[in-house]
């Protein structure tokens, strides 16, 4: 009787908590530098919670190690709500399978919510007069080890796009890793690097100004904001990769408390104006269930490990 009361009234408190969440400012963790499109997401909906909740979502960047920095900082901060972090495929999925990583996927944390998908895009600096996929790759086999290409770290879809690419089509290009991709477009400009899969954000503004040129987009479609660019895969079938981001929250968070986040975060993702501002960043705004999610980290990590075996893709060391 008294377990069964017990249980009870954790239960009522557990809502009572999650009703009057927050009560003070969110801190809001991004694993990648300023500017990125994580950055830039995060500032999105970060500011349409904090118009929901009447209270500051607080964003922090802790970039370095291809997002597994960020990751581990948020895994220790307090199980309390009032901390959460956008991963996205890197660390939350493929840095793992890489590398030792300061943290646990399944101890560490709660997953929320997926907010976002979108393809990455080979960009090249256009003083390199090559206009397609195939023109690179011819290149690359007349040059082997000469083409350098960046990342933003290993685990990234840069990362991973660019070692699908090598070990389908069969060319040696060299890796320089970057903090981030916004790092690694800017040595693009100054052609300290050939070549990057790039997420659509750091590279459109400067594809629309003439410095770069796009070749090729990894979805599994034609991606709508360079609807003039033909798939990877039309050049080399099978390359397909696409970025994704999500919501966790450190383990030991109560249920309620996630499920107040995950209501009000449907809400955010579904408003036209984010929806917009998601586009405009090269991405598509989408939102799951906790489980949903969880199975989806699950399943990409599945998709990844036979991926990196197939390949043979290892960290430099």
């Amino acid at each position: 009787m008294l377990k069964h009361f017990a249980l009870i009234l954790v239960f009522v408190c557990g809502n009572v908590l999650a009703q009057a969440f927050p009560s003070k400012p969110v801190r809001l963790i991004v694993t990648y530098p300023p500017g990125g499109s994580s950055d830039l997401m995060a500032r999105v909906f970060g500011q349409k919670l904090a118009e929901v909740w009447g209270q500051q979502v607080i964003v922090e960047s802790k970039p370095g190690a291809a997002g597994s920095i960020g990751m581990e900082f948020a895994a220790r901060l307090p199980a309390d709500g009032y901390s959460f972090v956008i991963g996205n495929i890197g660390p939350a999925a493929v840095n793992p399978l890489l590398s030792k990583v300061p943290y646990s996927m399944d101890k560490d944390f709660v997953p929320a919510s997926l907010i976002s998908t979108g393809p990455n895009v080979l960009v090249v600096n256009s003083a390199w007069q090559v206009k397609s996929l195939d023109e690179v790759l011819a290149y690359a086999r007349a040059n082997p080890g000469k083409l350098s290409y960046g990342t933003s770290g290993p685990g990234s879809v840069s990362h991973l796009s660019t070692e699908m690419l090598k070990n389908l089509a069969k060319v040696n290009m060299v890796e320089i890793p970057y903090r981030g991709g916004v790092l690694a477009v800017q040595d693009l400009l100054g052609q300290q690097i050939q070549l990057i899969f790039s997420d659509a954000l750091p590279a459109m503004a400067h594809i629309r100004a003439g410095k770069l040129r796009a070749l090729c987009t990894t979805g599994a479609q034609k991606f709508v904001l360079l609807a003039e660019l033909p798939t990877c895969d039309s050049s080399v079938p099978g390359l397909v990769v696409v970025n994704w981001w999500g919501v966790l929250f450190p383990a030991g968070v109560s249920r309620p408390i996630v499920d107040k986040f995950h209501a009000d975060m449907v809400k955010v993702m579904q408003d036209p104006v984010v929806k917009q501002k998601f586009a405009d960043l090269g991405v598509e705004a989408v939102s799951s269930t906790p489980a949903q999610f969880d199975a989806f980290i699950k399943s990409e990590m599945g998709r990844y490990a036979r991926l990196i075996k197939d390949a043979g893709i290892k960290v430099n060391p």
